[in-house]
This record gives structure tokens, sequence and C-alpha cells, in this order.
């Protein structure tokens, strides 16, 4: 009879406790352009999208409790002078410097900023663009 414990292959590896801050930096960056995915998927199909956040409040007998609200999401597309859409990411207030003095990405169309969104969440977290989160995110620390 053989135990289940030696048919698997076990590892002297543990949990990390807390993640590096170059890691949580690209998480929220990735978490935002997921959502600017979202809104741009309804964006495309005609409806709206806001997700639910919670809310702590104190209500008139001075308890606390927990509402749900919509979160309100900006979109980080805009058309440019030229008349074409363009994406800028960004972190905090600040804009991300994609490449030295580029600052937004060129979308062909409406139906492209979902898949270029994807892309852009896929170099976050590949950690293509580690300098330029952490140059704006101690941009807001001073």
């Amino acid at each position: 009879m053989m135990s289940t414990l030696s048919t698997l292959k076990l590892t002297a590896q543990q949990k990390p406790t807390h993640a590096t801050p170059v890691q949580v930096r690209r998480n929220k960056l990735a978490l935002r352009l997921w959502e600017q995915e979202q809104l741009a998927l309804a964006h495309s199909t005609g409806s709206q999208y806001s997700p639910i956040k919670l809310r702590t409040v104190t209500d008139d007998t001075g308890a606390r409790k927990q509402i749900e609200t919509h979160k309100r999401v900006k979109p980080w597309w805009f058309t440019a002078d030229n008349g074409k859409l363009s994406l800028s990411l960004k972190y905090g207030v600040a804009t991300l410097e994609l490449a030295k003095g580029k600052f937004a990405v060129e979308v062909a169309a409406d139906k492209d900023l979902a898949p270029t969104l994807a892309a852009l969440r896929g170099a976050v977290l590949a950690g293509e663009l580690d300098a330029a989160i952490d140059a704006a995110a101690n941009a807001l620390k001073s």
C-alpha cells in the first residue's frame, strides 16, 4: 500500500509573506490596465462598465458599515490633434513616459483598444515598464 505523500513531488519552497515593491507597483498598474480593457470592451459594445467597490460609512447610530458603490473609471484614451486615437498610461496622476519623449500609444480604431491594453498589461507584468513606473512613483512621493 502506497501513501499519497510518496506519490507527490515535495519541495522546500514557502509562499512569500509579502511582495517586493516592484511587484506591488506592477500589479497595481496591471489591475488598472485590466479595468481600462473592460471599459474599452464595454465602450465598443455600447454598454456601461462600472465596477463595484466597498465603502465604509457611519450611519445615524454611529455604527460603521460597508456599502457597495460604483467606482468611476475614466478612460485613458483620447482623440489626438491629428484625429487619431491615442492611449496614455497613468500611474496615479502621473502619465508614464513609455519611451524618451513618448507618452502615448497610437491606436488605429476603437476595436483595437482592448487588444492594445492587453498587450500593455503583459508588458507591465513582464517588467518592461519598471523604469517608467519607478520614475512616476518617485515623482509622486516628492
